[in-house]
């Protein structure tokens, strides 16, 4: 960092009082907060602008943002408001959806957006630098510098003599975070991906009054389709949303089950497509992007240690994202995260203790907020909805007992609800004690 951008340096003076690695919404809104606190901030980014490399679009849920951006909803670079949500139960050729439709999420304060993240990135960014944080693009951290006890006392970068010296570095640095690791974050060790899937996903465009005769949408409304049974058994599921001008389907997968299917996630991306419920919506679309992202789905049973002697973690990199069937959520979570990092970062600063307990604040914070009291509650989930009876087993029997149900055969008197739920457990291979088991759980965790 060139004296030019931040002031001389002094023999015992940082060049900043914190240094935040990755420009995502968990960097960016720790940035603004710290900034906001007063304190000298840098906000490094490897790609050449914030969302650069970020080919990500998807439902945003903002709420967070009353306490950081007041009235974001008048400036959030927003596709559409999330007014239909549905959760779709699939088979190869069934379709049990559950579509809610409210006028409510269509005014503010508003429920979710679909945003693309690249402009959802450059605004957050540009919030911090209006608050003073200083934006250091196209630069890659290579590592930690240290301090004579082991404390983090900054970054390295790939630039020459690009070490930027902090008195506490927020890693926002993604899914594999090597600076938590570097740093002995870590309590988990990773195997094989075992706590890793595999996002992928096609942008579709299509007119948008196309978009909005097919979905049944007027105006900036929206519609977000959560898909459970289309991967092909492969823990995972589906999903599919709009915006203004382009739709969006992908497949998330967990990576141990897709390295044992031998199957391309492109293949299964391509028979999503094609499944009854879902070619009518994006028939005649042409592809303008394909895009894939791993993703962490271990929960808070997966989380490193989120502070560190001079570091704290956040975002993707604390593996802060929910995967709980009616949720898959990680903005929002990123956003609430790198808020209360921000400022717990500037609270130890101004205190003079950066060390792990003058950083334990954030702990504090993320405890009594919704960011850890969702994944602790909420812990066992991620093991249930990856089961294999719950992603091989449940769409199928739910689609079956409702065709049964539905079905008339005057021929034969109606079987009942009893007899058809039986019948339509024992061909599906699932015991009564193993469904008792997991309503168990679910409503451990959901109730």
């Amino acid at each position: 960092m060139s004296e030019s951008t931040h002031g001389a340096r002094t023999a015992t003076a940082p060049d900043f009082d914190v240094v935040i690695v990755g420009a995502g919404p968990a960097g960016s809104a720790a940035a603004l907060e710290a900034a906001r606190a007063g304190r000298s901030v840098a906000l490094v980014e490897r790609g050449p602008y914030p969302g650069a490399k970020n080919v990500y679009g998807g439902v945003v849920y903002g709420r967070v943002l009353d306490e950081l951006v007041p009235g974001w909803w008048e400036q959030l670079p927003v596709e559409r408001w999330v007014t239909r949500r549905s959760t779709m139960l699939m088979t190869g050729h069934q379709a049990l959806t559950v579509d809610l439709r409210t006028e409510d999420w269509g005014r503010p304060p508003y429920n979710g957006a679909t945003v693309h993240r690249a402009a959802l990135d450059s605004w957050l960014a540009s919030l911090a630098e209006e608050a003073g944080a200083v934006l250091v693009p196209s630069t890659v951290v290579t590592g930690l510098l240290r301090g004579p006890r082991g404390e983090v006392t900054g970054v390295r970068t790939d630039r020459p003599d690009g070490d930027l010296t902090a008195r506490v570095v927020i890693a926002c640095d993604g899914v594999n975070s090597f600076l938590a690791r570097e740093a002995g974050l870590h309590r988990v060790p990773e195997k094989g991906g075992a706590h890793l899937a595999l996002g992928v996903k096609e942008t579709l465009a299509l007119p948008r009054e196309v978009i909005e005769e097919r979905f049944q949408l007027t105006g900036r409304d929206g519609m977000d389709i959560e898909i459970l049974g289309c991967t092909r058994g492969i823990p995972g599921g589906g999903f599919l949303y709009t915006n203004l001008d382009t739709v969006s389907v992908g497949v998330v997968l967990g990576l141990p089950g897709l390295a044992r299917s031998g199957v391309r996630p492109d293949r299964i991306l391509a028979e999503l497509k094609t499944h009854p419920a879902v070619a009518p919506l994006v028939r005649g679309a042409e592809v303008k992007e394909y895009a894939a992202h791993l993703l962490p789905e271990g929960g808070y049973d997966t989380m490193p240690e989120l502070a560190g002697d001079g570091i704290l973690v956040a975002g993707d990199a604390a593996h802060m994202c929910l995967a709980a069937g009616i949720w898959l959520e990680g903005v929002n979570y990123a956003l609430g995260a790198g808020m209360y990092a921000g400022r717990a970062a500037a609270a130890a600063v101004a205190a003079g203790d950066t060390s792990r307990r003058g950083l334990a604040g954030y702990r504090h914070m993320l405890a009594d907020s919704f960011v850890l009291a969702d994944h602790r509650k909420l812990r066992r989930v991620p093991g249930l909805v990856l089961s294999d009876r719950v992603q091989q087993a449940y769409p199928g029997l739910a689609c079956d007992v409702l065709q049964s149900l539905y079905q008339v055969d005057n021929a034969s008197p109606k079987p009942g609800l009893r007899r058809i739920l039986r019948r339509t457990a024992r061909r599906h291979g699932v015991a009564l004690h193993h469904a008792l088991s997991d309503a168990f759980t679910a409503l451990r965790s959901f109730g």
